[in-house]
């Protein structure tokens, strides 16, 4: 099952980018205002997360998509990543 949370993006240097499922900064999804960021990872939960300051979550694919469609998230054209 492929986990996600939401992290504001002031925190992705402490992202350890081999623990989920994104490959860096640029390919995360990021909210219209560049504010916050999701990452997803399968499996048990990174370790890296308990230095996060704050985060949202942690959201199942259903509970993320119905979030995803809100307008501080939907600002790109095309199909949504996930």
């Amino acid at each position: 099952m492929i986990t996600y949370i939401i992290i504001n993006t002031t925190e992705t240097s402490k992202v350890d980018f081999n623990q989920v499922l994104q490959n860096s900064p640029s390919t995360l999804r990021l909210t219209c205002d560049g504010s916050q960021a999701i990452l997803k990872w399968e499996g048990s939960e990174p370790s890296f997360v308990a230095t996060l300051s704050s985060y949202e979550g942690p959201y199942t694919h259903s509970e993320i998509l119905p979030m995803m469609m809100l307008p501080s998230w939907n600002c790109s054209v095309g199909p949504i990543p996930f």
